[in-house]
């Protein structure tokens, strides 16, 4: 077999490596549930490759992400589910759907216009899925009430928090500016030194959230995505610890034997030479 730009490649590829007798013995026993934090993975690596402006690493990504949608939709398959081919399908009619103003000539000139038109054919959707459920004879999905009900949990906790917001935000539940928000993170820290002092974990855990939950509101008011913020300061992190990591080797030292004061040294180092390259 060899490397082709044909899918059905891809999709002969995922049927050798899942046959139950000449297969991979290590993707025969995977499962849905086996499989799920590789996906979750491949689609934050996808994110990593976009931010870094890496062409040919996003290229790898995305098949890397593909594999994963062809790996769930072959044990579908095999289950007696659904199919790669209905997957793709799913998603043409889908768009198409919700596209009207370009595959059926509907009217919607404007993004606000467009946003509304989605919205409401999420809600027919959501409708007609209801019913193809109770055709099947398939338990129907719990539907969470209220406001914020349909924002996923699933969703990672900034991305979470960021949505409960903005939706909030919608029937007037917000600041109108980021002042306040930063009075409220005072509040949050003064009250998360109060549960350190307590030693109840708890307490802790609690207003460390809520802490958290506030910061993600001033990334919202002043246009900054919490998420990519802290991603940014991630790869700070890495750069300014790999620039003590280097001195210390250069200087025959070692990071287990460093001394704090010592590595805060080479932190401030890598900060003034930061600031010289901006």
């Amino acid at each position: 077999m060899e490397a082709s730009r044909d899918i059905q490649s891809l999709l002969d590829i995922m049927a050798a490596l899942r046959h139950p007798e000449k297969g991979c013995p290590w993707d025969i026993v995977q499962t849905f549930e086996t499989i799920r934090p590789y996906t979750i993975e491949e689609a934050y690596e996808v994110a990593d490759a976009i931010e870094r402006h890496d062409m040919d690493d996003l290229c790898d990504e995305l098949g890397d992400l593909l594999l994963q949608v062809v790996f769930h939709a072959r044990m579908a398959e095999e289950a007696g589910e659904f199919s790669f081919g209905d997957v793709v399908e799913a998603i043409t009619r889908k768009m198409i759907r919700r596209h009207p103003h370009v595959f059926a000539r509907s009217y919607a000139d404007t993004a606000e216009a467009v946003k509304l038109q989605w919205e409401e054919i999420k809600q027919a959707e959501k409708a007609d899925r209801r019913q193809r459920r109770l055709r099947r004879g398939l338990p129907q999905e719990e539907e969470q009430a209220g406001h914020l009900g349909s924002i996923q949990r699933s969703f990672p906790a900034l991305v979470e928090a960021l949505k409960l917001q903005e939706r909030a935000a919608k029937v007037g539940f917000d600041w109108s500016e980021p002042e306040p928000i930063l009075d409220k993170v005072e509040e949050e820290i003064a009250e998360l030194r109060q549960a350190l002092k307590s030693g109840d974990q708890g307490k802790v855990a609690d207003e460390l959230g809520d802490l958290i939950f506030a910061l993600v509101n001033i990334g919202r008011h002043v246009g900054t995505d919490p998420e990519m913020a802290l991603r940014g300061t991630n790869t700070k992190f890495r750069r300014r610890f790999g620039h003590i990591e280097k001195e210390l080797e250069a200087g025959g030292e070692t990071l287990d034997a460093a001394s704090l004061e010592r590595m805060e040294e080479l932190w401030q180092a890598a900060k003034a030479i930061e600031r010289q390259l901006r």
